[in-house]
Parts: structure tokens; sequence; C-alpha cells
């Protein structure tokens, strides 16, 4: 072959084969196209249907053996919030899920809980009705209007849309779409009803009633000259007066004590994990003991220094004890913060206020309801409204560049990740790998864009969480109602709006650019682009892979179900690694309920589901399909395994309901879109009304039920003059709080947990000192001194109570020991369902309960949880010498119950914030009784009508600091 021909040749080859930028261009125009090449629709029905049933079946034979991961709450939860017992066969599980009703769900897992599965349910019916419509009328219409001559010899998939449907035929979709509006409305205002009992169910509940947050009102932004108690008492008499009178609590600046208990608390997990891996195997230590670097800002080291890592950690943790304690001595209770909280004897009296303030902000402030006190993100509170105003737009700027700068990393991941053969087209040098190695690149490309589109939805909760505490929040459920709000936008603008009309806009783009290389009039150049014509073709086009999407979502279900991510990582971890007691203890606790990221994969399946309704009808039964699965294995969830974190009593229901109202009215968009593509204008004057319909209902339902799902009563049932002064004795008994004790003026510091195994070697590794000569002892002491036991001459101390370390034996790794320590049951439901109320208030002295005897529930029938006091000696003694069994309270203690941990010497003034109204409230009482040994002596047994006087210390003794402080 001649130089001439084989230049012919490569000339002709490179004409044929475009080269990689023209092939990048072109996989651009439409970059989700072979996403739609991925399973057919009866394979994944098939595999969908197949694989949730397999795993159903395989939990269904693991969960009677494994009852901490597949129901933790049977084990853990007081008697009032234990779900049914279950038995031990096979399919024992499905009949208490199916007669546990919704009124028995609220006592059970409460009102947040009960609403997501009224939630789950109401789309579970919402979609079964509407695929009745979908396939009765919408489907047929479709095929009998369709061009016979275009759709010969298309798939089913592409008949059974509207693509090939022209004029008068569209009024269907437009009878479709009022259709539509009509049920959704329906729907919506019946569950809004029911949500409105539920609400009031609950404001007649005893523990709403004897709660304290239930009379209390929260102010925030109150101006400097109103920042006393006297302050806060004349803003709420300015807006309601009532005949009782509030009692007032301005907020104290606790200065940097909140970052310093943080900083603690992550030492000491430091030390622990350090620990851990260096006590793996006693008998056997490292010939190295561990360094670290020290941190950068820490100037006491150099730069890239190496320290001994257990020395180190103790000593920072020693240092930040230190000036914990520092702290909490030197806080000046006249330097008042612009929040404050006020607290009535009557709830109607708070609740008429707060109803009366909602549209007032008297001299600047803010006044509403309080919250729960676990629910308040207390370092917010302090924010103007200037500075929170502008941390929003810098929140909602950053949500802005993140939602923008994810289309490009979305549309990569679609045209490369998911088909590994379009990279190749484009990068030679792979195109060998690939080839070579097929089966390789093969698993990698089944695994890497599901994996990282997994790990982006995992990441993305937490980093708008993050942005919303930066944001200013004041509550954690506002918190998490903002969360929700910006993961659905998100979802909705990048994985729907984008992915699905990204390639119709591209053509329309570079079609508009020819055009006016041709030297067209703008105008013409975009009439000629024809994009109403493109968009519903390209939803068309990509309404097949939504179907199969929707299908595989029940995988995911099923996944929830067999709880195999928790279950990998936990055996992951236990192989692998070396977890601190602390973690496997936490491991073995109900795991909280993530009610931002569900809700919103759960509205975003409904608005697809009603976007391509009118498109590819069948995607209605399938999405029905995945409801009605999945609020069956949820209500199973729920019941045994998740709890709520924070309860927020069913507000999250509104943002529910205005995103379903969003999807009805995005759904009548394209519904236009396609009739102004192929119809009338008369068909879409004819829709015009839908949007007033759906905002008019919106107008309705915040008129006709908000209020009723906020507020206990709208106005006071007395006049004010008739009672402003009650009687003293009532006054003092039923008095709440005059002062606010923010968390860290007595949240107890937690203690470094050490598996039990490694006592003996423990002397050998600490050198840290037990206590200064000319100082008391702050928390971490020198056990290798053997310092001599206080009251025990001739006796060591290393491991007695005052040791720095709580030893865990082997057997004591459950959170069952733990539940009623806050430093673990705040992140698993803050204690309620352990018989732990968090605010609630006794009868007779309005005093918290969970704080007049120590953490056991007074109304649960079971028997307070063991804690892990490692070597507890058999009796303790008080102050004055008297003797009280093990199982017996001490009257004069500082409500330790039974089995509570022994203090490790981390303590005394440091890890229980002194207040002389709780800890000398029963310094005088005579000593214990001779009782039954199986009755339980609680602190309210001694208390006489004279403890509950004015003291001379200026605190009451049932205040609101009061009811704050733990226990431990």
């Amino acid at each position: 072959m001649g130089s001439e021909q084989l230049h012919l040749l490569r000339e002709r080859q490179e004409h044929q084969t475009p080269s990689g930028a023209d092939q990048f261009l072109k996989l651009v125009q439409n970059p989700f196209a072979v996403s739609l090449q991925a399973n057919a629709f009866w394979v994944s029905l098939g595999t969908s249907i197949g694989v949730t049933v397999l795993i159903a079946i395989l939990f269904s034979v693991l969960r009677p053996h494994n009852s901490v991961v597949y129901a933790p709450k049977l084990r853990h939860a007081d008697e009032k919030h234990a779900p049914p017992p279950l038995g031990r066969g096979l399919f024992a599980w499905i009949v208490p899920v199916m007669k546990t009703r919704e009124n028995e769900l609220v006592d059970i897992v409460g009102l947040d809980a009960t609403i997501f599965l009224r939630f789950t349910k109401m789309c579970r019916n919402l979609f079964l009705v509407m695929s009745v419509i979908g396939l009765g009328v919408i489907i047929p219409t479709n095929v009998v209007n369709s061009d016979h001559n275009i759709t010969h010899g298309l798939s089913a998939f592409q008949v059974m849309t509207p693509m090939y449907m022209f004029g008068q035929a569209l009024w269907s979709h437009v009878v479709c779409a009022w259709l539509f509006d009509l049920i959704i409305v329906y729907f919506l205002w019946r569950n809004y009803k029911a949500v409105v009992r539920l609400r009031k169910r609950l404001f007649e509940s005893p523990d709403f009633r004897m709660s304290l947050h239930s009379r209390t009102l929260m102010m925030t932004d109150i101006p400097p000259s109103y920042r006393t108690d006297e302050g806060i008492l004349r803003i709420t008499d300015e807006i309601e007066q009532t005949a009782g009178l509030p009692r007032a609590s301005i907020g104290r600046n606790v200065r940097d004590l909140p970052q310093l208990i943080e900083k603690h608390e992550k030492c000491v997990r430091e030390l622990e994990s350090v620990l851990a891996k260096y006590l793996k195997n006693p008998d056997k230590l490292p010939s190295v003991r561990p360094t670290l670097r020290p941190a950068k800002h820490d100037r006491n080291y150099g730069s890239g220094q190496k320290v001994d890592a257990i020395e180190y950690l103790s000593s920072k943790i020693r240092d930040l004890e230190s000036e914990i304690r520092d702290v909490r001595e030197t806080i000046d209770r006249r330097n008042a913060m612009p929040y404050g909280f006020a607290s009535y004897d009557k709830i109607e009296d708070a609740h008429a206020v707060g109803y009366a303030a909602r549209r007032k902000h008297p001299h600047g402030s803010t006044v509403k309801l309080a919250p729960r006190p676990n629910d308040l993100i207390w370092n917010n509170l302090v924010l103007s409204k200037k500075a929170r105003s502008w941390r929003r737009l810098i929140n909602s700027f950053w949500v802005a560049v993140l939602t923008l700068v994810w289309i490009a990393p979305n549309a990569m991941i679609a045209i490369f990740l998911s088909d590994l053969s379009n990279l190749a087209s484009v990068w030679p040098a792979f195109r060998t790998q690939l080839w070579d190695n097929r089966m390789t690149w093969s698993a990698v490309q089944g695994i890497a864009s599901p994996a990282i589109l997994s790990l982006v939805y995992l990441i993305l909760p937490i980093i708008f969480r993050r942005l919303s505490i930066k944001a200013g929040d004041t509550t954690k459920t506002s918190r998490e109602k903002h969360v929700t709000h910006k993961l659905y936008a998100f979802f909705v603008f990048n994985n729907l709006i984008v992915f699905s009309a990204f390639s119709a806009v591209w053509k329309f783009i570079t079609s508009v650019i020819e055009a006016r290389q041709g030297n067209k009039d703008v105008w013409d150049a975009i009439n000629q682009g024809e994009f109403f014509i493109k968009i519903m073709i390209a939803l068309c086009t990509v309404s097949p892979f939504w179907v199969t999407w929707l299908l595989q979502r029940n995988l995911g279900a099923a996944a929830d179900l067999s709880q195999i991510v928790n279950m990998t990582w936990i055996w992951f971890a236990r192989t692998f690694m070396n977890p601190t007691p602390r973690q496997e203890i936490e491991w073995t606790a109900p795991p909280p309920f993530e009610y931002a990221s569900y809700y919103n994969y759960f509205l975003f399946y409904a608005t697809v589901a009603l976007c391509f309704a009118t498109l590819q009808p069948i995607v209605l039964p399938v999405t029905a399909l995945y409801f009605t699965i999945d609020a069956w294995l949820k209500k199973y969830l729920l019941l045994y395994v998740f709890v709520t974190k924070t309860e927020s009593g069913g507000q999250f229901w509104r943002i529910i309901f205005n995103r379903l109202l969003f999807a009805a009215t995005l759904a009548n968009i394209i519904v236009a879109l396609i009739v102004k593509a192929r119809g009338t204008w008369t068909q879409i004057f004819s829709m015009a009304p839908l949007p007033v319909l759906l905002l008019g209902f919106k107008l309705y339902c915040r008129k006709a039920f908000d209020d009723q799902c906020k507020y206990y009563t709208k106005a006071t049932l007395k006049d004010p003059e008739s009672g402003t002064a009650p009687a003293k004795q009532s006054r003092r008994n039923d008095r709440l709080g005059t002062r606010f004790g923010h968390p860290a003026l007595y949240k107890p510091l937690i203690t470094p947990m050490v598996h039990a195994k490694a006592k003996g070697v423990l002397s050998q590794i600490y050198r840290g000192r037990l206590k200064s000569d000319d100082a008391p002892a702050v928390g971490y002491s020198d056990i290798a001194m053997e310092p001599m036991a206080k009251g025990e001459p001739g006796k060591s101390a290393r491991f007695a109570p005052n040791a720095p370390f709580e030893l865990v034996p082997d057997n004591r790794l459950d959170f069952s020991y733990y539940k009623n320590r806050a430093e673990f049951g705040e992140e698993h439901g803050g204690g309620e369902i352990f018989g732990r109320p968090i605010d609630l208030v006794s009868e007779r002295s309005q005093t918290p309960q969970s704080f007049a005897g120590g953490y056991d529930s007074a109304s649960s029938s079971r028997a307070p949880s063991p804690a892990p006091g490692y070597g507890r000696q058999a009796e303790r003694f008080d102050e004055r010498g008297t003797t009280y069994p093990a199982d017996h309270h001490n009257p004069t203690s500082r409500g330790l119950g039974y089995g509570d941990s022994v203090d490790l010497g981390l303590g005394g003034e440091m890890y229980r914030h002194n207040n002389e109204s709780e800890s000398r409230l029963l310094a005088e009482v005579q000593a214990m009784p001779v009782t039954d040994p199986g009755e339980q002596i609680r602190v309210d047994r001694w208390r006489t009508s004279a403890e509950y006087g004015d003291d001379s210390h200026g605190e009451d003794s049932i205040s609101y600091d009061y009811f704050r402080r733990g226990r431990t």
C-alpha cells in the first residue's frame, strides 16, 4: 500500500472517529441517557420485590436471636413506652405491628413518630387512589389518541406517554390535573384534621399538663433595659394580663463554659480511644507507649513535637476540669443576656399570652411558647436579630452555592461513572485499561456511582444541619425543619429538574446558538429552538428511569429493616478496630430516627410521582407499592428499634403539608408545559385556577387549623383583677422557677471509661498526680503512687471511688446499665422512654419528678437498671455515720438512686454544680427507718411544708434553675 493510500485511509478514520472533545460534547447533550439503559421495568420489579421478600425472611429468622439490634426498645423502655411483646416465632412480629393502633402509638413512640407513620399511610392511600385514574384513564387515553403511524414498533413505555398526542386529546390531561389536585387537597384536609385531633389529645395528656415547658414562655431579643426578671414581667403584662403572675428568669452569661465542656468531652473520648488501643491485650503491652502531636494552638509544645498521648491528654483533661470549675464558680449573675423565660401556674395563661404575642414584638423582643428544655440550642439564644438575619443570609448563600456547584459533578457521575465506556471514549489511555481488565472495571462501575451518591446523601444532612446551627436556629426542631427544607430543595432542583431537563435545555441552547450563527433574529432563533417540544420529549424520555428508580427504593426500605449497615459497621469496628467501652455501650442503644432525612426522601418520591403522573402513569402504582411496603416496615422500626431524639410534638406536619402543595403545583406546571407543546391556549387557561385553588386551600388550613395545633387556648379564662394575690402557702407550694440555669452550669463531666480487664496494669501506664500538695484534687489522680484510701488507714485507694477511670466489665457493655445517665440517654430519646421525664412536674410540689429522687421513674413497674459502678460496696454510709443498704436511697444525698455509679474522683463540686437549695434541702432529717428491701425510698417521702419556705440563700427550692440541674 502506497503512502498516498495510507494518508487517505488515515483521513477517513479521522473523519469517522470523533475527537475526545467532540465525543464529550455529544455526551453532555444527554448526560443521563446512559442511566436509562439500566434495568428493564420487569427486571427491576422482580428484583425489588424478590430481594425485599428475601431480606424480610432473613430478618424474621435473625430477629428472635438478636434483640439488641432488632428490638432494643423492648429491652430498655419503661412500662409506659414499651412496645407490645414479641414472640420468638418466625413471623411473630407481624401481628403486634398490625394490631397496634394510632392512639397506642402516641403513648409508645410519641407524636412525632405517629405523625410520620400517618404521613406514610396518607401517601400510600393517595397514590392508590391516583393509580386507579392513571391506569384506568390516562394510559388508555394516551395509547388510543397517539399517532399510530409514529408509534408503530415503539416500546410500551414510549406509547404510554403523551409524546405522540396532539390537539384536543390533551384535554384528558387537563381534567386529570384537576382530579389529582382535588384528591391531594382532600387527603391533606382529612389528615390535617387528624393532626389537630392528635395535638388536642396531647394537650390533655397528663405528661403535657404536668410538664414545665407547657406553661412557659421563651423571650429572645430582649433590649438591655428589660434584661431583668422584672423586665420580663413588664413585657408579659404589656402583651396580656393574666390572673396569675408568672415567675421570670433572665438568662445569664456563662462565657465560654459550653466550649470548655465540649473540649473536655472530646479529650476524654480521645483518651479512651488511646487507652483502648494500648490496653487491647493487658498481658502483653506494646513496647512503645502511644504518642501524638499536640494541637497547633498549644503553645506549651513545639511545632511537630510528639508527646506521650496518655500523659498529654490526662494533663489536658485536668486543666480543662480546673478551668471549668473556676468558670462555674465565677459566673456573674448580674451579667444578663437577651433571652429569658416566664413560667405560669396555669397552662391556659401561658398559651393565652403566647397567642396574643404571635404578631407582637414588645420593645423589639420576640415572645413565643417555650420548647422542651432539651430542644434548645443555647448558644444561639444570645444572638441579636441583626446577627441572626446575617447568618441566615450567609447560610442561604452557601446552600445556593452548594446546590449550583453540584450540577456539574451530578452530570459527570451520570455520564462517566454510570458507564465507564463513555470515559474510555474521551480518554484513550483509559480505554486500553478498560479492555484489558473488563471484570475489574465492571465491578468498579457497579459500585462507584451508587457508593458516591449514597455517600453524598449521607453527608448532605450533616452539612445542612451544621449550616442551620450557624444560621441561628434556637431549637433543634427548627433546625431539623430547615434541614428538611434545604434537602428537599436540593433534591428537587438537582435530582429532578436538572436531571430530567438538562438535555432539553442543552439542546435548546445549542440550537439557538446555531441559528444565530446563521444570521437569524434572536426571537426567530428561540422559536426555531422549539423549547417546549424539547422539554416534553426530554421528560417523556427520562420517565422510564424514574419508574425503575422508584422500584429500587424498596431495597432501601428492606435494608433499613435488616439494619445491615449498622450491623456491618459494628462487626467491622469490633473485628478490625479497638472500640472504647463507651462506643460499645452506645452501639447497644436504640438509634435515633433521622426525621429530616426520611421526610426528605419520602417527599421527594412523592414529588417525582406527582410530576410524572400524567407523563408515565405507571409511576403511580409503583410509588403506591413503595409506600405500602415502607409504611409497614417503618411502623415496626419505630415501635421496636428507633427512638425520637428530640420530641417536637408533631411540628413537622406543616412542612410536610407545604411541600406536598408545592409538589402539586410543580406537577401542574409540567402538565402545562406538555399542553403548551402540543395543545391549545384554551387548555392552558383552563388550568390557571389550579395554583389559586392550592393557595386558597393553604390559607384556609392555616386559619382553620394552625392555631388549634399550636395553642391550648387563645384567651385567658379569668379576669386579671380577680386573682392577682394568691395565698402565700399556694404560692410557696406551686411556684416554678425564678432563675434559669444554662445546662453548662450543672452538666456533669464525663469520666474516662476503661475495660475492667486492664485494671491490673493501669498503675503501670498512668503517671498522673492524685492531688497537689496545696490544692484539692481537681479530677485526675496519680494512681501509681498507691495513695491511702480516705477513712480506711492502710487500704489502697487505687481503684476506690476516687479513681480517675471508670472500669467497665465486659458483661456490662450494654446500654441497659447506663440508660439513666444523661451522657448516654440524651442522644437516645432524652431518657423519656426509659422512665426519666425531661421536665415532668409532680402534682404536690411542682418539682420535676426526674430530679426528685434520681432518674428512675416512679410510674414504671420495672426495676431500675443497675449502673456500672465497678466493685460497689454492699452498704453505703452518709456523712453522719448512718448505714444505708445498697438498694436504698440516702435522703441526704444528691439524689443518687439504686445502682447509680459512684463518684470516680472526677467530681465533687466540679461534676455536681453546687446548689445549696437542693444539696441541703433535707440536711436535718432523721435517719432512715427500717423498711422492706424491695421498697424504693424517694426524696419526696421526707419533704415537709417547712422545706418549701423561703430559704436564706435567695433561691427557690423548686426554681427553674433547680429544675434543670442534673443528678448523677
